[in-house]
């Protein structure tokens, strides 16, 4: 449980994941270090030297005991105390009631604590002015003032070692995460070539820094040319299988022409549709590296589709649009042979569709919605595999098919790292296709 909770507050990012790395055991081993510091040593420090200087303000205190009278006691404390460099002062006035010490002050209560337990009677102690420290005690003379330096019972300047430790670790931590960054710069650049990938654009990569960074990197290009090889290989293979069938397609078409018109249109139509058969396994295979990309506005390929299925007398009709006219990066070919499948895929089974364009910051989202009978829910996902038909849940009488137009509206919408979304749409009830292409 406390992990989880953990989990949901740790940072996402790499370079935030490893500045925490680095930061938070320089942290906890400097706060270590200065626990023990001030707790034992600079504690066990403190408490010898104020014992030591203990023995000083007794000496003090007897001696004024011993005096006969008070002259006699001032005589005494003037000679012994400038020697020991301690300032006195008898009778003092002014005493406190109560201990001072500043709040910030490490050291002083073990220094108030050792003086009272080393000396007798005393009333009390300040610590004030951090440069003195100030002792008032009985005697049988009156009030005794004591003072004497700070340093001499406490070690001087104890911050130092405090802010060189900060200091050397700061600086220890930005040094080491300015390498640790060299280090991640060739995984940020890899995950892009990936990314990128993903799109159908082929960014250079070349794998830089440690040896295991080096490996991944290797890794990733021997797949991606693995892949390229893969999607050539099928593309000439399916290429060269249509170019071999529409020789005898040919010869048919020609045998038929000698046949009677009545008699050669049922096989007539049966050659059209192997051709069409041909094309769209042609269609499903072929590849979209070769389509540059170009900076266009979606809206112009949404109106020469318009224009187009108007010149074919088809009823095609234009649906909401957002931001249309703001200039994208696309395959423009292959976004519009998408959009083409989609189109056809509408009509086929409806009478009147509809498509629009919407142009966010993030994506650039397509849809083309219909007034057929459109497809269940469950069988969604079916719909967009390949070979598939979804008979009799779409109309038949239009025609048969191979089950391709989906797929390959779906694999142009991977290529170009977006998704293909299906749904019902709310304002011509039948399908809406959605092609949603990250930006």
């Amino acid at each position: 449980m406390f992990f989880r909770w953990l989990k949901n507050y740790m940072p996402r990012g790499i370079y935030a994941r490893a500045a925490l790395i680095l930061i938070l055991p320089v942290l906890l081993l400097q706060l270590l270090i200065s626990v023990v510091f001030i707790q034992r040593h600079f504690d066990g420090v403190t408490r010898m030297m104020t014992s030591a200087e203990s023995i000083d303000l007794r000496y003090l205190i007897e001696n004024t005991n011993r005096a006969v009278g008070i002259t006699d006691a001032q005589d005494a404390l003037t000679d012994i105390g400038i020697p020991l460099q301690i300032r006195t002062a008898l009778p003092a006035i002014d005493v406190p009631t109560n201990d001072i010490k500043p709040l910030l002050d490490f050291t002083g209560s073990t220094v108030i604590e050792t003086i009272r337990k080393g000396i007798p009677d005393i009333l009390s102690i300040s610590l004030a002015d951090r440069r003195l420290v100030v002792v008032w005690v009985e005697t049988h003379h009156g009030p005794l003032r004591m003072e004497f330096s700070r340093r001499r019972v406490s070690a001087s300047n104890p911050h130092q070692l405090l802010v060189i430790m900060a200091v050397t670790g700061a600086l220890m931590t930005a040094v080491a995460f300015i390498f640790l960054r060299n280090q991640l710069r060739p995984i940020k650049r890899m995950a892009v070539a990936a990314t990128d990938y993903g799109r159908g654009r082929i960014t250079p990569f070349t794998p830089t820094g440690a040896v295991e960074v080096r490996a991944a990197g290797m890794a990733f290009l021997d797949m991606r040319n693995r892949l390229e090889r893969q999607i050539q290989s099928r593309t000439l293979m399916l290429s060269g299988v249509s170019h071999d069938l529409r020789t005898p397609l040919t010869r048919m078409r020609l045998g038929l022409s000698f046949i009677d018109d009545e008699d050669a249109a049922p096989l007539i139509n049966d050659v059209d549709e192997m051709q069409r058969l041909v094309d769209a396994f042609l269609d499903f295979a072929r590849s979209d590296a070769s389509d540059k990309i170009e900076t266009l506005a979606p809206g112009d390929i949404i109106n020469a589709i318009i224009e187009d299925n108007k010149r074919m007398k088809r009823d095609l009709g234009l649906s909401d649009v957002e931001g249309e006219y703001e200039l994208v990066a696309l395959r423009p070919t292959a976004i519009r042979r998408a959009l083409d499948n989609l189109v056809s895929n509408a009509l086929r089974y409806g009478s009147h569709a509809e498509i629009g364009v919407s142009v966010t910051d993030r994506a650039v989202r397509f849809w083309v919605e219909d007034d057929g009978p459109g497809i269940p829910v469950e069988q969604y996902d079916d719909a967009i595999s390949p070979f598939v038909r979804l008979d009799p849940a779409r109309n038949q009488d239009k025609g048969s098919g191979v089950g391709l137009g989906l797929s390959i509206v779906a694999d142009i919408a991977r290529t170009h790292g977006g998704i293909l979304r299906l749904g019902k749409s709310a304002k011509l009830g039948g399908l809406k296709a959605e092609l949603v292409i990250a930006r």
